[in-house]
C-alpha cells in the first residue's frame, strides 16, 4: 500500500488537467437533478432489477434458429429450389423417372451443407463458452469474494478485478489498492492505443479498498442507456443521501485490462451485449464468395436454356400430339390421363413441359454445391494443417473458421488493418539518438535491413555503371546486416534497447566532444517521466511500470548509458549516476517541482526538477517541429545536425523525439509557479486553458540537446509482408485508435510511408471544434478536394501520394455528401492510414471501401475494436495468440501473425480461386455434354419424354462417373508451386481480374460442352446407325445406344479433365483413369444382374459391346474430335499469347530457374507489380535517384571531354 500512497501523492501534484480535476459535487448535482436517465442500478443488490446477461454469443444460429435459417440460406441457391420444385413433381405421373433419383440428391446435397454449417458454428459457440466461463472474483455477502463465471454476472454486482486480467463487464470504479481509487488500464482491444489509460474513483468510494467494506454499502445509480460510445459517459451516484456526478474517468470497460495495479473494486453497470464493447459489434453476417453468387448468375442462364428447350419440347410434342400421332396406332391415343390425347393437344403439351423440366434438369449440376461444399472443407483443412502459418512461440496453427470464402482469398483488392497487436507488437526499443549533432547507433532498423537485403537483389548485374555505383552501398549494407546477425547470436539481449555504439556504451561517453551536453540528453532520459521502478525477480535491477512503451525503453536506455533510475518518493526521483570522477555511480536527488503532462494536443512533455545543487532546470522532450518552435536564438548550435539526422531516422521507420532543456531562476520560477498552482486550484470552467497558457510560458527559449529514435517493434516479418502483398497488386490501408504522430511513424516503420512520399493530412483544427457543422463539412470537403486537385496536376510518374485523416475528420467524411468524394481521393493514393478511428468508424470505412469500389476487402485485427470491420469485410482474418480472442471468434480465418497474411493470399488464395475457378467452369462444361444429349435424343424420336441413357446410367453420371476427378481438380491443382507464388506476387492478380472466372472464360466452356454434346450424339447416330452391331447383323437399339454414348461421354469429359490439369499426383491419375475404369466395371456388373433388374444393359457389355470392334473406334474417334479444338486453343495460346504462369511452368520445365540464373532474376523483376509502398519501393526511388546521378555525371563528363 505504501506504493499507492506515493503514486497518489506524485498524482496529485504531477498531474495538471482535467483528467484529474475534482468536480464540483454540489453544482453538478444540482444541474444533473432534472436529467432522466434511462437504467438504474441497486449496487450490491444484482436481484432487484433484471437486465440482459453477461452471456455473450458471436454464433450465427441457436437450437431454435437452426433449422429454418439455415434451410433458407440453403435455398436462397437458385439451383436448390430447382431441384426442390423438381423432387415435388417426380412424384407425380409426368416424371421421366423414379423420385427416388431426384428426392436423395437434393436431401443428400442440402442436408450435407447444413451439417458443415452446424459445425462450423459449433466451433463459434466452444469459443464463446470459453469466454464465457473464465472465472471472476464477484461479491456474495458477509465480506467474501467467490469465483464465478463471467456469463453469470449480473448489473449491480461488485466485482473484484486484479493485475493483468480483463474486466468482465462495465464496472464503475470504486476504489483501487492505491490511496488515491486511481488504476491503469490498457484499452488495446477496444481501441488500438497501447498507452496506459488513468482511472480515478470518486472520492466518497475510495476507502472500499478492503473484502470486508461492502458488508454495509448499499448505492444508487442512474445513468445513461447502453450506448456504443467508448469515449463518453453520463450518470450520477447516490450514496448516504448524497448524489454526485460520474464521467468516463471512473468507467471500467469490458475487454480493457487492468495493469500496474494490484487489484480494484468496482459495479457492475452493464453486462453481456449491452457493454460498449459489444454494442460496437454487429450481427455475424451471412458472406458468400464473388465465385458464388457469380455461379448463381451462370446457373440462371442455364435455367433459361433448361426452360427455353424444355418449352420447344412441349410445343413440339403438342404438334405432333395433334397432327401426327392419330396415325400411330400402336400408342392407343388419347390415354387415361391425357398425357398424349390428340383432342387436347395444348394439355399434353403443359403435361409434356413437366416431363422435360425435370428430364433436363442435368444441365443445371446438384452435385456441383455438395462437390464444392466437400472440396472447400479439404481446402480449408490445407490451411489448418500448413507448418508454414504455425506459429510455434504460442502453439498457434492457422484456422479456416469457415470454408464458404476460401477462393475470396484469391481475389481480395484492398487489405484494412488495425495497428497495435496486428502490425506492432507493442514493444518499443532504444535504437539511435543524436546528441550535440553527432548521431549514435549503429544497428540498423528492420526496414532498413529489409531494403538493403532487396537492393542487392534487385539491381541489374547488367548495368555494369550502375553496379559500380551501388555494390560500394550493398556492401557496406550487407556488412551492416552481417554485424547485426553477429550481435544477435552472441551479444546481450536487453528488451527494450537495441542500441549498438561503443562511443556511449563503452562507459567513456565524456571522452566525446561535448561531454556536457551528453551528460544532460542523459539526464533527460532518466529524470524526465512519470514511471515507477519495480526491483525484478531476480533482484538486480529494476523493471519499471511506465504509461507507454516509450517511456520504458528510454528508462532502460538511461540505466544502459549508466544513468539508472531506483526510486521514486513523493516529491524526488533518485538516479544512480556514472560518474567520471568515481569508478562507483553515485546517486543524486532531483526534487520533482512539476510535471506539464503529454497530451495529444501539446505533444510534448515537461519535468521541472530542483538538482542537489539547488539549481532549476526544465528537462522537455516531444514532436521536433514543436520543440524547435521553442528554441532560443543560443539554443539552436545542432539544430541543422538534428534535423538532418531526424530525417535520416524517419526514413528508416523510427519514431523520434526531441531533447531540450533550460535553467530557470529561483524568482522567475517562484513567479510562474504562483500562477500555476492558483490556477490548478481554480473552479474556473477555462481551467484547462489556464493551465496550458501557463505551461506554454514556461516551455520556451529551450537549449536543444539531442533527439532519440526509438524502433516500434513490428511483429515479425510484417515489412517483408507489406512488400509482398504491395508487389502483389494489393492496396493496404491501416485503421488505428492511435493519435496520427504514432500512426505516422508506423507507417513508416512498415514502409507504408517514405520521405519523398507527398502525405495528404485531413483533420479539424483544434479552433474549429466548435464550429458549426456546416462550416467544418464544408472545410472538410475543402481539403479533400485540395488533395485531389494536386494529385491531378502531379506530372511525376513515380510520384506517391499518402492520405492521412483523423478520427473526427473522417466522421464528417463518411457523410453521404463527401464520402464519395472521399473515397475518390482514398483510392488514388498509394497508402491510406485513418487514425483515432472508433470501432464503428472501423466498419464504416470497410463499408465504404467495399461497397464503393465493388471490389473484395479484407479487414484483419486482433482485438474487440476489430470485430465491426472484420465482419463488415468480405474476409475478415483474426489475429489469435494476442490479447483477448474477440477478433477470432468473429473472424473467417484466424492466423497468429501479420506475416502469415503473405503466404495466405499469394499462396493458398491464388491456389483456391484457380482451384474453384476452373471446377466450377468444367462441371457447367461436363453437364452441358451429358444434357443436351438427351435434348436431342428427345427431338429425333418425336419428344417421347424418355431418356436415351438407363436411371442407373444417370445417377452414376454425377456420383462415380465423373464427380471424383473434378474434386481432384479442386483441391490439388497447382498452376506454380508455393515458392514461385511467393516469388512471383504479380501472379495473384489473376485472382482480382477474375481472369478464370470471367465471362469469357465460362461461354468458352458452355460452348465446349455444347460442342461435346452435339459430336456425341450426332457421331454416335451418324456411326452406329445404319451399322450391323451385332454377329446376326442387327443394328443397335436404344439400350446400345445410350450405353456407347454414356461411354463416350464418360471417356471425353474425364480426357478433358486431364488436359486441363498443370499438375498431376498419382490420386489424380487414380481418379481420372479409375472413373473410367469404373464405369466399365459398372457396366460388367449391373449387366450380370437379373433381366428384371438390368432391364435393357442385361450382359450388354460382355455380350454387345466389348466383342465390337465399331465400339472401340467409335470411342477414339470421339474422345479426339471432342477434345481436339481445347488442345489446338491451348496449343496457340501458349505458343502465340501466354499468360504468366505458362511462362513460369516453362522455365521450370526446362530447369532455366537453375541453368540461368540471370534470366530468372529477371523475370522475378518481371513479375512484381510496380508498386509506390514497401521498401521494394523505397529501394526503386533510391535506384532511380542513383541512375539520375550517375546520368547527370555521365553528361557532365562527356561535356568535359568535348570541350
Amino acid at each position: 500500500m505504501a506504493k499507492g500512497k506515493i503514486r497518489s501523492k506524485l498524482r496529485s501534484s504531477l498531474y495538471t488537467f482535467s483528467c484529474t480535476s475534482t468536480p464540483n459535487k454540489a453544482a453538478e448535482a444540482e444541474e444533473l437533478q432534472g436529467s432522466v436517465y434511462s437504467r438504474l442500478v441497486y449496487c450490491n443488490e444484482p436481484h432487484q432489477l433484471s437486465y440482459n446477461s453477461n452471456s455473450t454469443s458471436t454464433t450465427k444460429y441457436n437450437i431454435v434458429t437452426f433449422i429454418p435459417i439455415a434451410l433458407f440460406e440453403q435455398f436462397n441457391r437458385v439451383a436448390n429450389v430447382y431441384f426442390l420444385i423438381a423432387a415435388i413433381l417426380s412424384v407425380t405421373p409426368y416424371g421421366p423417372y423414379d423420385p427416388f433419383s431426384a428426392i436423395a440428391p437434393l436431401a443428400f446435397v442440402v442436408g450435407l451443407s447444413m451439417v458443415k454449417e452446424l459445425i462450423e458454428d459449433w466451433q463459434r459457440f466452444l469459443q464463446d463458452w470459453k469466454v464465457n466461463m473464465r472465472p471472476a472474483q464477484v461479491y456474495t455477502g458477509h465480506g467474501i469474494f467467490e469465483s464465478r463465471p463471467w456469463k453469470k454476472i449480473m448489473v449491480g454486482d461488485i466485482v473484484k478485478v486484479e493485475k493483468d486480467k480483463f474486466f468482465p463487464a462495465d464496472l464503475l470504479l470504486l476504489s483501487s489498492n492505491y490511496d488515491d481509487g486511481i488504476c491503469y488500464v490498457e484499452t488495446m482491444n477496444l481501441d488500438g492505443e497501447t498507452n496506459l489509460k488513468v482511472k480515478r474513483a470518486l472520492e466518497i468510494t475510495m476507502d472500499l479498498d478492503e473484502d470486508n467494506s461492502f458488508r454495509e454499502f448499499k448505492a444508487t445509480i442512474k445513468c445513461e442507456a447502453p450506448n456504443p460510445s467508448l469515449y463518453t459517459f453520463e450518470g450520477e451516484l447516490e450514496y448516504n443521501k448524497k448524489t454526485y456526478s460520474l464521467d468516463p474517468i471512473q468507467i471500467l470497460l469490458r475487454d480493457s485490462k487492468l495493469r500496474n495495479t494490484s487489484y480494484v473494486y468496482g459495479v457492475v453497470i452493464f453486462t453481456g451485449h449491452d457493454t460498449k464493447v459489444m454494442q460496437n459489434s454487429t450481427k455475424s453476417p451471412s458472406k458468400r464468395s464473388r465465385v458464388e453468387k457469380q455461379m448463381d448468375q451462370i446457373i440462371y442462364i442455364l435455367f433459361s436454356l433448361l426452360v427455353i428447350i424444355s418449352i420447344m419440347s412441349s410445343v413440339g410434342f403438342a404438334y405432333l400430339t395433334k397432327f401426327d400421332m392419330p396415325d400411330w396406332w400402336y400408342l392407343h391415343a388419347p390415354d387415361d390421363k391425357n398425357l398424349y390425347n390428340p383432342q387436347k393437344p395444348y394439355l399434353s403439351g403443359l403435361y409434356h413441359l413437366i416431363t422435360a423440366l425435370i428430364l433436363y434438369g442435368y444441365l443445371i449440376p446438384i452435385s456441383l454445391y455438395v462437390s464444392i461444399e466437400i472440396v472447400k472443407v479439404l481446402q480449408a483443412s490445407f490451411i489448418n494443417r500448413d507448418m508454414h502459418m504455425y506459429h510455434e512461440d504460442t502453439d498457434t496453427p492457422a484456422l479456416a473458421r469457415t470454408s464458404n470464402l476460401n477462393e475470396e482469398l484469391g481475389q481480395v483488392d484492398t487489405i484494412l488493418s488495425d495497428k497495435t497487436g496486428t502490425l506492432t507488437c507493442n514493444q518499443m526499443d532504444f535504437l539511435k539518438c543524436s546528441i550535440a549533432g553527432i548521431s549514435y547507433g549503429q544497428r540498423p532498423s528492420e526496414v532498413e535491413l529489409a531494403a538493403v537485403k532487396k537492393m542487392s537483389m534487385d539491381f541489374d548485374a547488367e548495368d555494369h555503371d550502375f553496379s559500380s555505383a551501388v555494390s560500394g552501398f550493398e556492401e557496406e549494407g550487407n556488412a551492416e546486416t552481417e554485424g547485426t546477425s553477429n550481435n544477435q547470436d552472441h551479444g546481450r539481449q536487453i528488451k527494450g534497447f537495441s542500441f549498438e555504439d561503443k562511443r556511449l556504451t563503452g562507459a567513456c561517453w565524456w571522452k566525446l566532444p561535448k561531454p556536457e551536453i551528453h551528460y544532460i540528453f542523459f539526464r533527460i532520459l532518466a529524470v524526465c517521466h512519470t514511471a515507477i521502478p519495480e526491483e525484478n525477480e531476480e533482484g538486480d535491477g529494476y523493471d519499471y511500470e511506465a504509461e507507454s512503451p516509450d517511456e520504458g525503453a528510454f528508462l532502460v536506455a538511461a540505466k544502459e548509458f549508466g544513468f539508472e533510475f531506483c526510486k521514486r518518493t513523493q516529491g524526488s526521483i533518485f538516479v544512480r549516476e556514472a560518474d567520471p570522477s568515481s569508478e562507483e555511480p553515485v546517486e543524486r536527488e532531483f526534487k520533482i517541482l512539476n510535471i506539464l503532462d503529454f497530451t495529444s494536443k501539446r505533444k510534448r512533455m515537461s519535468a521541472i526538477v530542483r538538482d542537489e545543487k539547488g539549481e532549476i532546470f526544465l528537462f522537455c522532450k516531444g514532436a521536433d517541429a514543436i520543440i524547435f518552435d521553442r528554441l532560443s536564438e543560443d539554443g539552436r548550435t545542432f539544430e541543422k545536425a538534428t534535423k538532418k539526422h531526424l530525417s535520416d531516422y524517419g526514413e528508416a521507420g523510427l519514431r523520434t523525439l526531441v531533447f531540450a532543456y533550460k535553467k530557470l531562476e529561483e524568482a522567475d520560477y517562484n513567479e510562474w509557479n504562483n500562477e500555476f498552482q492558483n490556477a490548478k486550484n481554480s473552479d474556473s470552467s477555462n481551467k484547462d486553458e489556464m493551465l496550458e497558457d501557463l505551461s506554454d510560458k514556461i516551455e520556451k527559449e529551450l537549449n536543444l540537446v539531442g533527439a532519440s529514435a526509438v524502433e516500434d517493434k513490428l511483429q515479425q516479418g510484417v515489412p517483408q509482408c507489406i512488400d509482398s502483398l504491395a508487389q502483389a497488386g494489393l492496396k493496404i490501408w491501416v485503421l488505428t485508435g492511435d493519435k496520427m504522430e504514432t500512426a505516422i511513424n508506423i507507417g513508416f516503420s512498415c514502409s507504408l510511408l517514405r520521405e519523398e512520399m507527398q502525405q495528404i493530412c485531413i483533420s479539424i483544427k483544434d479552433e474549429q471544434e466548435h464550429d458549426a457543422e456546416q462550416d467544418i463539412k464544408s472545410d472538410i470537403s475543402k481539403q479533400i478536394m485540395s488533395g485531389t486537385q494536386k494529385m491531378k496536376q502531379e506530372e511525376d510518374p513515380h510520384a506517391a501520394y499518402a492520405l492521412i485523416i483523423d478520427g473526427k475528420a473522417l466522421n464528417f467524411a463518411l457523410d453521404d455528401e463527401l464520402k464519395h468524394q472521399f473515397l475518390h481521393l482514398a483510392v488514388s493514393c498509394a497508402s491510406v492510414i485513418c487514425c483515432r478511428v472508433s470501432p464503428k468508424q472501423k466498419a464504416l470505412v470497410v463499408r465504404l471501401v467495399k461497397e464503393g469500389t465493388g471490389k473484395t476487402t479484407l479487414a484483419i485485427g486482433d482485438g474487440a475494436n476489430d470485430v465491426g470491420m472484420i465482419q463488415e469485410a468480405d474476409i475478415g482474418i483474426g489475429i489469435s495468440g494476442v490479447e483477448g480472442m474477440q477478433a477470432v471468434m468473429s473472424s473467417d480465418f484466424a492466423i497468429a501473425q501479420f506475416r502469415y497474411l503473405e503466404r495466405l493470399l499469394v499462396v493458398h488464395g491464388h491456389w483456391f480461386y484457380k482451384r474453384i475457378a476452373q471446377m466450377i467452369c468444367y462441371f457447367f462444361y461436363k453437364n452441358i455434354a451429358f444434357g443436351l444429349t438427351l435434348f436431342y435424343y428427345e427431338i429425333c424420336t418425336a419428344f417421347s419424354g424418355n431418356a436415351v441413357y438407363d436411371d442407373w446410367y444417370m445417377i452414376l453420371y454425377n456420383v462415380a462417373a465423373t464427380s471424383l476427378p473434378v474434386m481432384t481438380l479442386g483441391v490439388l491443382e497447382q498452376d506454380v508451386s508455393a515458392e514461385v507464388c511467393l516469388e512471383f506476387p504479380a501472379l495473384y492478380q489473376q485472382g482480382p481480374k477474375n481472369l478464370f472466372f470471367g465471362w469469357y472464360r465460362i461461354i468458352g466452356w458452355i460452348c465446349n460442352g455444347v460442342y461435346t454434346s452435339f459430336i456425341i450424339f450426332f457421331f454416335n447416330i451418324l456411326t452406329l446407325y445404319t451399322e450391323a452391331y451385332r454377329v446376326e447383323g442387327q443394328t443397335p437399339d436404344m439400350s446400345i445406344m445410350g450405353a456407347t454414348m454414356f461411354t463416350c461421354i464418360v471417356c471425353a469429359v474425364n480426357t478433358q479433365i486431364a488436359l486441363s490439369l498443370s499438375h498431376f499426383t498419382r490420386i489424380q491419375h487414380i481418379f481420372i483413369w479409375g472413373s473410367i475404369v469404373v464405369w466399365f466395371l459398372f457396366l460388367i456388373i449391373y449387366g450380370a444382374a437379373v433381366p428384371e433388374t438390368s432391364t435393357g444393359s442385361y450382359q450388354i457389355f460382355l455380350e454387345t459391346l466389348a466383342p465390337s470392334p465399331l465400339f472401340w473406334i467409335t470411342i477414339l474417334l470421339v474422345v479426339i474430335a471432342c477434345n481436339l479444338p481445347y488442345f489446338m486453343h491451348i496449343s496457340f495460346q501458349r505458343s502465340f499469347s501466354p499468360m504468366d504462369h505458362h511462362i513460369i511452368q516453362e522455365i521450370k520445365y526446362y530447369r532455366k530457374d537453375v541453368t540461368d540464373r540471370h534470366m530468372w532474376r529477371r523475370e522475378k523483376r518481371k513479375g512484381r507489380h510496380e508498386a509506390k509502398i514497401g521498401f521494394s519501393a523505397r529501394v526503386d526511388a533510391k535506384i532511380r535517384h542513383l541512375k539520375g546521378r550517375i546520368q547527370k555525371r555521365g553528361a557532365v563528363m562527356a561535356g568535359q571531354e568535348m570541350l
